[in-house]
């Protein structure tokens, strides 16, 4: 099991979409790998949870939170291996443990919260609720937006990971990203 959570060794440098449901993170990754002729890590939830959906017609439950971390980590180590420029992350354990102690009363399971500590990334972007709600089968907090915010600043804060706050058009959210991440291409 700790295996499958552990981030493995890459020649890349890795970068986080973090924040709040419908707030532009795979739009984002996806523009920034085409820009960077490189690699994105989609969101393994996405896919696992609407399966669930279409086949159960349940939601996400504490039970699914490591296989979803597992699939997250399992897809990133194989991807990672794909560049050696920048992997875009459309998601990180870390995301994975806000959500565990947004949905299930502050807890999280231990093994995932170790790996969500221990992995690392070279920067973070945390994006703003800024752009317009896309309901879909898995959103459900259209009204907790600001407080979802909050918990992921929060959490960047409290655990001291690199961010910047991308606010703004997704022209703007593009730009501004280009920006920072040219800079830590300068400086690798």
């Amino acid at each position: 099991m700790e295996e499958k959570l552990k981030q493995q060794p890459a020649n890349c440098l890795k970068v986080v979409l973090f924040g709040p449901e419908s707030t532009g993170k795979t739009t984002l990754s996806r523009q920034l790998a085409r820009h960077y002729n490189s690699v994105w890590v989609p969101e393994y939830a996405r896919e696992y949870l609407q399966n669930k959906w279409n086949n159960e017609r349940k939601t996400c439950e504490p039970k699914d939170l490591l296989p979803i971390a597992e699939g997250q980590m399992l897809l990133e180590n194989e991807l990672a291996q794909k560049t050696d420029t920048v992997l875009f992350c459309d998601t990180d354990l870390l995301e994975t443990k806000v959500y565990s102690e947004a949905y299930y009363l502050g807890t999280c399971d231990p093994m995932l919260e170790k790996y969500a500590l221990e992995n690392t990334y070279n920067l973070y972007f945390l994006t703003y609720i800024d752009i317009p709600w896309e309901a879909d089968d898995l959103r459900d907090k259209p009204n907790e937006r600001e407080h979802m915010f909050n918990a992921f600043q929060d959490t960047l804060i409290k655990y001291n990971r690199p961010y910047v706050l991308l606010k703004g058009n997704k022209k703007e959210r593009l730009e501004e990203s280009i920006r920072h991440i040219d800079k830590l291409l300068k400086h690798r």
